[in-house]
């Protein structure tokens, strides 16, 4: 199966400081694969390039074998609203919101009329066995029902690729392990890609392959499982 999401040979400087120096990932359609790595060896920084948010300073970004650098701001922008979605260490949920709201603003931000984005939302909060919270803000829930929202927010807009930056960081470990059963098994059904950023094995665990990221290079390990 060709690569649904590839980078070759990225290089990225911040100043003076190389953050990625020749890495390069690949992704298949409904694949997990999670970038492991220690803080400051550039995982993050390639799953932003990956995500169009970046721009590498040399070396290619292709989704759909078209070139994220060819593509206009407004183009790569809109990708993040459609075929991408964004699960982060925090959530960064919108705090003003209900947690219903929250998951059906890429929604609305897409031009879905409410009542409809309202019921696909309402779906995937049952989906992520948290649909008592629809109607509470983000500060009136815990940690781990928080991030389930949040899986359902990157879920709720059928994008093609994931990406998890960190996802389980903020989380014990029994709700780690449920966010990630749910946001890997969710993913699987809809045949969306993951990309998971994590340090953690136990996290790196549920993915298809690992891909090792140090001092800016990086470098496919056996599969995990």
């Amino acid at each position: 199966m060709s690569a649904l999401l590839e980078a070759v040979d990225l290089r990225k400087s911040f100043g003076p400081t190389p953050a990625l120096d020749g890495a390069g990932l690949s992704v298949r359609p409904g694949e997990v694969v999670a970038v492991m790595g220690p803080s400051g060896s550039g995982k993050s920084t390639l799953l932003h390039c990956l995500a169009g948010i970046l721009t590498p300073d040399s070396g290619v970004v292709r989704y759909r074998d078209v070139e994220l650098s060819a593509m206009a701001d407004g183009e790569r922008s809109e990708l993040r609203r459609t075929d991408f979605g964004f699960v982060f260490q925090f959530g960064q949920l919108v705090p003003e919101l209900s947690c219903l709201e929250n998951v059906a603003l890429p929604l609305r931000l897409g031009g879905v009329k409410r009542k409809e984005a309202e019921s696909r939302a309402r779906s995937w909060l049952e989906r992520l066995e948290v649909a008592d919270v629809a109607d509470k803000r983000p500060g009136e829930t815990s940690g781990g029902q928080g991030q389930r929202v949040a899986v359902a927010r990157a879920l709720v807009t059928g994008p093609r690729v994931v990406f998890a930056d960190e996802p389980t960081g903020a989380l014990d470990s029994l709700n780690g392990e449920r966010v990630m059963q749910l946001l890997t098994t969710a993913a699987k059904e809809t045949n969306a890609a993951v990309v998971l950023v994590t340090h953690e094995p136990r996290v790196a665990a549920y993915s298809d392959r690992e891909v090792v990221v140090r001092d800016g290079r990086s470098r496919e390990v056996e599969p995990v499982r």
